[in-house]
């Protein structure tokens, strides 16, 4: 019996492990994604600053 505890315990630990690895992939590329936006806008800012000036 103790056996067949340990192994579901074990079993829902690697799942757990398993989701937080995906949930902090998921979060990496959100906030990747988010900064690369962030870049873009920036990019954009300052060539119309640019422009201005000329």
């Amino acid at each position: 019996m103790y056996m067949l505890e340990h192994q579901l315990a074990s079993s829902r630990l690697h799942e757990l492990q398993t989701e937080a690895m995906a949930a902090s992939r998921a979060r990496r590329l959100y906030l990747a994604r988010r900064a690369a936006r962030r870049a873009e806008r920036a990019v954009r800012r300052a060539a119309r600053a640019s422009a201005a000036v000329y």
